[in-house]
């Protein structure tokens, strides 16, 4: 493993050990290995001297999950430049709004993908600012490596920052948070380490690869020689294809792992990933009785979790040799680099085993927002980043959570986790996907509420919900009190139900 903490040197670093290896590969069979992939880089840097880009300035991209965006990471960080990268599921609000904030000198989006016209998106967010537009249909402009600038000293500060990367905005508006390459980098490592990632390895890309997990596995793959299977758009056919592209590493999130798992009950004699070692959950909530399931029915050693933020990437990774009541029921231990406080509601550390707040300080941590005005309710006064998730650690650092805390109902004065619920009606047979949120109650304060994705076919009653929670020993108080089906569940881009959307819809503020 190379173990080099500025984006730039690693991607020399690992041109030079193992160059011919293949890095990226798509849908499409296109492949870049690691010498291509840095010579390309160094090209695509020239094209961006040419057009004005220079060390430390602000360059926003909005691009699929393409080898060229994994190539234009890679040229910016040739030129020392601050990278905003944007999902490309945001629309005008969203993209304003960070546009507003970080004011780039330099926007690239593609023309049209999947039906939208990026192009005119941007025309009307841009107009009237200094920001230009590079428009990016697939290839990206290229130039002669002698017009690049020698590296300076502070572009190998891996501490300086380098990265805008911007939440998903569950709740609010999203926040754009300030990282360095040895931010992501120090989540990285624990990656490589915990799972104890090989050449021959290959992870399933499947998710955007503008989203923080989607820099940190670059950076995986440029760490360990290994490599991964970029897919542009999910469907039907994705589980498929990831298999026959010989990934190692089913990963994409919990949401995914779950999809995946239903694709191979569909082909039970079939295994949909012959190569698997392990499916990756992640990103969104895991029900314990999902690891024995892939296990037992797709292969490997079942699910491997990890658990981050957009602040504080890849906090806790599971070993690739934990045992399966460690795989069910946690995520993974704790980066060796970070320091994990548990705390009460008034901040004070809990003792081992306590159930509480989840806050972390280290060198995995963003250094702030690019709104300043956020910090002070993001860190304590010990600067430790709040992270708003509940739950506890045992003494070996493994890290189980409960829920949010702002996912807790408060029913009667008695605090029930939603996330218990879920757990449990992921086992009734005719729900594809539920979320339990709490409604405002003129007596209890709130009731519990299920809204509920039924599978095909299947009749699902509230009194159905209820008995199935009795006869699986819920509590009574527990007991969901509204039923609410829907056709589907909002989701942010990294897999999480919107719930504060699900709230506004079945519990809207009165009116007047």
């Amino acid at each position: 493993m190379i173990d080099e903490r500025d984006l730039w040197a690693l991607i020399e670093a690992r041109a030079l050990a193992t160059p011919g290896r293949p890095l990226l590969i798509d849908e499409r069979s296109s492949e870049i290995g690691f010498a291509e992939f840095r010579d390309r880089a160094v090209r695509v840097a020239a094209g961006l001297v040419e057009l004005g880009v220079t060390e430390g300035d602000r360059v926003s991209w909005q691009l699929p999950t393409w080898i060229e965006s994994a190539v234009l990471i890679g040229a910016l960080a040739r030129l020392g430049a601050v990278q905003n990268p944007i999902l490309p599921i945001y629309r005008e609000r969203e993209l304003r709004h960070i546009l507003d904030e970080v004011q780039p000198k330099l926007l690239v989006i593609p023309s049209v993908w999947r039906d939208f016209d990026y192009a005119e998106l941007a025309r009307t967010v841009v107009a009237g600012s200094e920001t230009e537009i590079l428009i990016c249909p697939r290839a990206l402009p290229e130039g002669d490596p002698a017009v690049l600038p020698p590296i300076t000293p502070r572009e190998r500060d891996a501490s300086a920052i380098r990265w805008i990367l911007y939440t998903s905005g569950t709740t609010s508006s999203a926040k754009g948070a300030l990282h360095s390459d040895l931010s992501i980098a120090s989540g990285s490592i624990g990656v490589c380490e915990s799972l104890r990632i090989e050449p021959d390895d290959r992870w399933a890309i499947p998710f955007p690869v503008t989203h923080i997990s989607g820099i940190g596995m670059l950076m995986v793959f440029l760490m360990t020689g290994s490599s991964g299977a970029y897919v542009e758009q999910v469907s039907e056919s994705t589980p498929e294809l990831l298999g026959s592209l010989g990934c190692t590493f089913a990963a994409g999130g919990t949401p995914l792992v779950i999809r995946y798992l239903e694709q191979q009950r569909r082909h039970p004699a079939r295994p949909l990933f012959p190569k698997l070692k392990a499916a990756m959950a992640g990103a969104a909530p895991k029900p314990p009785q999902l690891h024995g399931q892939v296990r037992d029915e797709m292969g490997g050693v079942g699910v491997v979790s990890c658990y981050g933020s957009t602040e504080v990437p890849f906090l806790s990774v599971s070993l690739y040799d934990d045992d399966d009541e460690r795989l069910a029921r946690t995520e993974g231990r704790m980066n060796r680099t970070a320091e994990v406080r548990i705390v009460d509601e008034e901040g004070r550390p809990l003792p081992s085993e306590g159930v509480g707040e989840i806050r972390v300080r280290g060198p995995q941590v963003c250094q702030g927002y690019l709104d300043d005005a956020l910090d002070r309710e993001a860190f304590d006064a010990d600067g430790f980043f709040r992270t708003g998730d509940l739950g506890w650690a045992d003494a070996d650092g493994y890290l189980t959570i409960t829920g949010r805390l702002k996912d807790v109902i408060i029913r009667n004065g008695e605090n029930i986790s939603a996330k218990e619920i879920e757990d449990l009606l992921f086992d009734h047979k005719g729900i594809a996907e539920a979320a339990v949120i709490g409604l405002s109650d003129p007596t209890r304060g709130e009731r519990c509420c299920a809204v509920i994705v039924p599978r095909e076919g299947a009749e699902i009653s509230l009194a159905g919900i209820a008995q199935f929670c009795r006869e699986a020993g819920l509590a009574n108080q527990k007991i969901p009190e509204q039923l609410e089906i829907v056709e589907v569940l909002p989701h942010n881009a990294s897999g999480k139900v919107l719930k504060h959307e699900l709230q506004a819809r079945f519990d809207p503020p009165p009116k007047g």
